[in-house]
């Protein structure tokens, strides 16, 4: 393997670690991004499960239609965090040394992306152990495997979206855009009732908005079947924000000085 790759590689497998050990030492910086979703998730299911008795529902069991928007948006979180550190490190001028540091921007960038990626895990298993707590139907292996796919990606989007944010602003109060924009990107989907069953605005934005896509593959097994019709769109539309945002992004660290 060529040396320069090797360092490439290293250099994103020590920010992997060093966003690894921030969690170790402040466990509690975790909390948010699962405290936020599971709120949203009893919450919602306590208020709207009888949503189901609709004729057209696609489930009898309102938990398990809204668990995979409760992990999404606890992958959303979890992106924007990323986001909010990286502004805290350029208020603090370490960012700086990283920029300053032979490294290429795009390995800085996509050990950053991959911490957010990976620490999206965590929130969206404990929402959908709780969300099994309550009743919701386990969505079998593939099922599982396509949410969680899902939920990595929608952190790898949140975290190019809260790059951008943090390198154009560098500073922490900018969090809320990072976070908002991503939270309605979510929930202005079918999070709350199926296409046909949505009226007014949010029918007409739940129909255009990619990320209506992410949302109804993540729900596969847990309501219905799995396929691939029901999945490549998804696949395509984080592809394609990933690549989109993911070039802002870099764009906006080549011209970050130091």
């Amino acid at each position: 393997m060529d040396r320069g790759l090797d360092s490439d590689i290293e250099t994103i497998r020590a920010l992997v670690r060093r966003s690894a050990n921030e969690l170790i030492r402040v466990p509690g910086a975790a909390v948010p991004g699962v405290l936020a979703p599971t709120i949203f998730f009893l919450g919602l299911t306590a208020v709207f499960g009888s949503l189901t008795l609709l004729p057209g529902f696609t489930t009898d069991s309102y938990a398990s239609f809204m668990i995979p928007v409760s992990m999404l948006q606890g992958a959303g979180f979890t992106g924007a965090a990323m986001g909010v550190n990286l502004a805290r490190d350029i208020e603090l001028g370490l960012f700086d040394r990283f920029l300053a540091s032979p490294a290429p921007r795009w390995v800085l960038l996509t050990g950053l992306v991959i911490s957010a990626a990976i620490r999206s895990i965590i929130p969206s298993t404990a929402v959908f152990v709780i969300a099994l707590a309550v009743g919701a139907h386990f969505p079998g292996p593939l099922g599982l495997l396509i949410a969680y796919v899902c939920v990595m990606g929608t952190a790898t989007i949140a975290a190019c979206w809260s790059a951008i944010i943090a390198l154009k602003f560098k500073t922490q109060s900018a969090s809320p855009l990072m976070q908002t924009v991503m939270l309605a990107a979510v929930l202005c989907t079918t999070a709350y009732a199926p296409q046909e069953l949505l009226t007014g605005w949010l029918a007409t934005v739940a129909e255009y908005n990619p990320f209506t896509q992410v949302v109804d593959a993540t729900r596969q097994g847990f309501v219905g079947g799995v396929s691939w019709d029901g999945t490549w769109p998804a696949i395509v539309v984080i592809l394609a924000l990933t690549a989109l945002l993911g070039a802002f992004a870099l764009r906006g660290m080549r011209r970050t000085a130091y």
